[in-house]
């Protein structure tokens, strides 16, 4: 990371002897933070206020208030803080290139500020400011040399006003509800999951909230209006989660920083291209990473979810993933107890003599979770992962997907860390399901490949409900839970498993592009893809799922969504319609690289929601293409260089 002396003001106003504001803005002055006394003066409480310059010059108060402190068991940094001081800002320019994720060469730009507060006790809390392009983060941090403590409270408060149209899920240990639309009269009070999108008044400033960083010094948290419908609190988790077992408190050791209050701001099209989460992350640990390896991965769970236990269903998805040209396949619940022609150790040689690599699944174990499925408990320790990771890498098993962790208490943090650093060691990939949403530990972690942490397409095998929500669903999907990391829906199912489906081929095939996860599990039978047309039988043997560039073409949430995302010289574009009205749209082709030659290969909704359209054309950055949406309809396109 390059630091230098910000080109940028941090303005001072006094308002009487003590009495202090000081506003720091980002590298392009779109976003500027100012830190505000309540009382005018220099000791009191603390708040933080956003303003977004958008379009046509019009300055938007995005966020009126943002209030800060905490409450330890033994001190209080809220009510009287004494301002100290701020040290100048310096220009945070940091490059970096990601194994996998939306966009694989990253770059940040933001200016910095620290501002140093005493409590009544003259205890110290610094206030970490950094003001991006895209958007802002926070953290507290506490200076001293030693001591362990208990945070009792964290008063981060983010008060919101009742215009402002948010899209938030009530808040589940999955992370897995939808999203409800809400403004005004409609706002519901509730604790609420991360991330969570909001637009205010002016059309052109949209922001997102979330946290990064969360480490073994913290809980992960969560918001909640319970106490005042118009302010969103940083909340600790419920006590009864993961069944009773851990502490819902924190307990942190001197010097301590938070995690990052993160605030992803800017156009809608900015928030969904920001990675911003991972940006402010830690650096990758691992040194040695050419193990890391992203692809497809045919899964047998979706359409039997008994399948792992018979050996000729291992088979079948295997010859799946090989006929396809996916490198993996995964063995879901009960392999242990497979049978039928064979065990594990069979479907391991079987994969691996047709080129497919083994991915396999675990439950999480312990206490903390209800669910008996097996194997469990094999990852509950550091002596039972060592053992379990030195099978694996004899067997020659790529990766582990990991399951029900219902908590997100510090214990539980601890645990998802320990996992991913053993698992560092034997060079396995990681995938956590029935899990926390991303925090940006893909950065750090880079084998850590994908969560869930969503109602995916799973949820059609759990009731009815999921047919009729999923097309709208689908479409704030990119607009929120899979802006702050990957994201395996599993998507990308033309048959119907125990309910069906109400949207196109054309729609589950646009899912491939629209929802980035870098072990991407395709989740329908065999036949749902053996019997597919050519060309979108060829689309799906070669879409990729990590990716150089993502752009936002056009959308809202809930009605409707556009995105082309680029891998080397290539683009790939999905869209979807939610409404039960069919569209028609004019693609721009402006993205693509000035003065070259593409071929559009165009995978339509053709007569009826089991029929593709297919069509060719040579484009340019000038171009255009039509395309029809039918209704709950959708389409991809395939941009391949010529000239």
């Amino acid at each position: 990371m390059i630091r230098s002396i910000a080109i940028v003001v941090i303005t001072l106003l006094m308002f009487g002897a003590k009495a202090q504001q000081l506003t720091v803005s980002s590298p392009n002055q779109k976003i500027s933070v100012s830190l505000v006394n309540l009382q005018n003066a220099g000791t009191g409480e603390w708040y933080l206020k956003i303003a977004y310059a958008g379009s046509n010059n019009k300055t938007t108060e995005a966020i009126s208030r943002i209030d800060l402190g905490l409450v330890l068991n033994n001190q209080d940094y809220a009510k009287e803080l004494h301002f100290v001081s701020s040290t100048k800002p310096v220009l945070i320019r940091e490059q970096y290139t990601a194994l996998h994720g939306k966009k694989s060469q990253r770059s940040n730009l933001g200016n910095e500020a620290a501002f140093a507060f005493e409590n009544k006790s003259k205890s110290r809390l610094n206030l970490l400011l950094r003001v991006y392009n895209d958007g802002v983060a926070f953290r507290y941090a506490l200076p001293g040399k030693q001591g362990s403590y208990t945070v009792n409270d964290e008063l981060t408060s983010f008060t919101i006003s009742p215009e402002t149209t948010r899209w938030m899920e009530k808040w589940n240990p999955a992370n897995e509800g939808l999203y409800t639309a809400m403004s005004n009269d409609k706002v519901q009070q509730q604790e609420w999951c991360y991330p969570a999108l909001f637009n205010t008044g002016d059309s052109s400033c949209w922001f997102l909230l979330h946290e990064s960083d969360v480490n073994r010094n913290y809980c992960g948290s969560k918001l909640s209006n319970t106490a005042d419908k118009s302010k969103y609190k940083v909340t600790f988790p419920d006590p009864k989660d993961g069944r009773g077992k851990g502490e819902a408190l924190p307990t942190i050791s001197l010097p301590w920083q938070s995690p990052w209050r993160v605030i992803i701001m800017g156009s809608l099209a900015d928030v969904v291209a920001s990675t911003l989460v991972e940006d402010v992350a830690p650096a990758s640990s691992l040194q040695k990473t050419d193990w890391i390896k992203p692809g497809l991965v045919s899964w047998n769970y979706w359409s039997d979810n008994h399948g792992t236990k018979d050996f000729k269903t291992v088979c079948h998805f295997t010859d799946l993933a090989a006929a396809m040209k996916w490198p993996y396949t995964l063995f879901d619940w009960e392999w242990d107890a497979m049978g039928n022609g064979g065990n594990l150790e069979d479907a391991i040689k079987y994969s691996l003599s047709k080129g497919i690599k083994p991915l396999i699944w675990y439950n999480s174990g312990g206490d903390h979770t209800w669910v008996s499925a097996t194997p469990k408990d094999r990852m509950l320790t550091h002596e039972n992962r060592v053992a379990e990771f030195t099978k694996l890498r004899q067997l020659g098993v790529a990766g582990v997907k990991i399951d029900f962790f219902e908590s997100e208490k510090q214990d539980m943090i601890r645990y998802y860390l320990d996992i991913l650093e053993d698992a560092a060691q034997f060079e396995i990939m990681v995938y956590f399901h029935g899990c926390i949403v991303p925090r940006g530990w893909s950065r750090t972690y880079p084998h850590l490949m994908t969560y869930e942490a969503v109602r995916g397409a799973e949820w059609y095998n759990n009731g009815p409900e999921f047919t009729f929500t999923a097309p709208e669903h689908n479409t704030i999907l990119p607009f929120t839970r899979n802006v702050v990391g990957p994201m395996d829906y599993t998507p990308v199912t033309f048959t119907n498993s125990q309910f069906p489906h109400l949207t196109s081929y054309g729609h589950e095939l646009a899912l491939s592009v629209l929802f980035e996860s870098s072990l991407q599990h395709l989740a329908d039978r065999p036949e749902g893809y053996y019997d597919l047309p050519d060309a979108p039988k060829s689309f799906l043997k070669e879409i990729p799922t990590c990716w150089d560039e993502t752009k936002l073409i056009d959308g809202y949430p809930g009605k409707d969504v556009t995105i082309a995302r680029r891998k080397e010289n290539n683009w790939y574009i999905g869209g979807i319609n939610a409404e039960i009205r069919e569209k028609r749209k004019t693609i721009p082709l402006s993205f693509l690289t000035s003065g070259k030659k593409y071929k559009l290969t165009l995978l339509a909704d053709g007569n009826h929601d089991k029929d593709f359209k297919t069509s060719y054309s040579v484009v340019d950055s000038n171009s255009t293409f039509p395309v029809k949406l039918l209704r709950r309809g959708g389409f991809a396109a395939l941009l391949t260089l010529v000239q």
